[in-house]
């Protein structure tokens, strides 16, 4: 065990006092009040860890903060990123979900995802400076509002700081045996609508253009753009039409989830969709929709980021670094998709995310404060 270890290992407690007050402060995302009181406990904190900190107000979510240390010194920031909002309304803590510490686990609403993240990027820095090993970079901590319903307030920003980034930290939760994410699939929304022309079913339905048989012939188009052996997955979640059961309907529409790998997918579909033409005869179709976030890919990039993350955990006494595979996106998608090397699932080990059990291992919570101090301290810019 190396002293690094040994040290966050010896602070566990204290990680577990600091959580717990942290999942006491609700912050679900459509309250902005509660979230803006998490976001003022977290602007505390920082400020007790000597960040210069910035905020960024938001009038329908939680403000955004960014903390900064050694803010003008020479290189690329490593920046870590968090969302401070969670999924769970007021009042849950109170009534469905209280918290639970037993001997290996931490039960909470917001826990996982990620309030534990958040701490562990505190104690990471709390660490290093009491150990006096803060690296003399730029280190940068993004503390978003709304990652829980798509980063809409927040996305600009991230965009706007990552390039300037040399490295991305996310804190979302590891993957099974605390393993990194190394791959998220992209996202990309559509809508498709067939409009016809009503008529009486009974008297008259020649005289009908029926906008439910086209739309049902659209969505047999869209499933065939399916191609999940290679990772695209395009999938038709909804359709909805008509009226009543005596009229040919006149209008119908469906929705459409699609989730990639890798960015060629995503502009494959995405002209596909848009190329679409109505089937029967006199229907119109409208098409609407987008890539909503690009995939974080394991590309070349991917590979070299992990490979030196693997090395820093080996150095700081940690079990071989494993890397897993996720469905779903992140904040780190966007990092990714600008090319910023980004490293995702840095938070602890846990299941029941978005679930009344949602927990996290508490021997992760050590483990992991070491490979996020490591990493910070450690981390070896291409350019340096």
């Amino acid at each position: 065990m190396s002293d690094l270890f040994k040290f966050y290992q010896d602070r566990t407690a204290a990680m577990l006092e600091l959580l717990e007050e942290m999942v006491r402060h609700e912050s679900p995302t459509r309250n902005k009040p509660l979230v803006d009181r998490f976001g003022g406990f977290m602007h505390g904190i920082l400020a007790n860890l000597d960040a210069e900190i910035e905020v960024f107000p938001r009038k329908e979510v939680g403000d955004i903060r960014l903390a900064k240390w050694n803010a003008k010194a020479p290189g690329k920031p490593i920046m870590m990123l968090g969302h401070i909002d969670t999924v769970w309304p007021e009042g849950t803590l109170a009534t469905d979900v209280p918290i639970q510490i037993t001997d290996t686990h931490f039960f909470g609403p917001g826990a996982l995802d990620m309030k534990s993240g958040l701490l562990l990027f505190i104690e990471a820095i709390r660490g290093l400076q009491q150990r006096n090993e803060f690296p003399q970079r730029p280190i940068w901590l993004l503390l978003t509002s709304d990652e829980e319903v798509a980063s809409v307030h927040s996305r600009e920003l991230i965009n706007e700081l990552a390039p300037a980034c040399g490295l991305v930290l996310v804190a979302e939760p590891a993957g099974e045996g605390e393993a990194l994410k190394t791959m998220r699939k992209g996202i990309g929304r559509y809508w498709v609508r067939s409009e016809g022309l009503a008529s009486h079913s009974g008297n008259a339905p020649e005289a009908g253009i029926n906008a439910i048989i086209d739309n049902a012939h659209q969505a047999i188009r869209i499933h065939d753009l399916n191609d999940l052996p290679n990772g695209t997955s395009v999938s038709v979640t909804t359709i909805s039409g008509g009226t009543t059961i005596n009229v040919i309907p006149a209008q119908a529409e469906l929705y459409v989830d699609v989730r990639f790998s890798v960015v060629e997918e995503a502009n494959r579909v995405h002209e596909a969709i848009h190329s679409l033409q109505p089937v029967i005869p006199g229907a119109k179709l409208t098409v609407r929709g987008w890539v909503d976030r690009p995939p974080l890919e394991r590309n070349e990039r991917m590979r070299a980021t992990f490979g030196q993350a693997q090395r820093i955990a080996e150095a700081v006494g940690l079990p071989p670094l494993q890397e897993s595979f996720s469905g779903g996106g992140s904040d780190g998608n966007f990092t990714a998709g600008a090319g910023i090397p980004t490293l995702d699932g840095l938070g602890p080990e846990g299941t029941g995310m978005h679930a009344t059990h949602e927990q996290l291992l508490i021997r992760s919570l050590p483990r992991r404060a070491t490979l996020i101090a490591g990493i910070l301290r450690d981390w070896e810019m291409p350019e340096e």
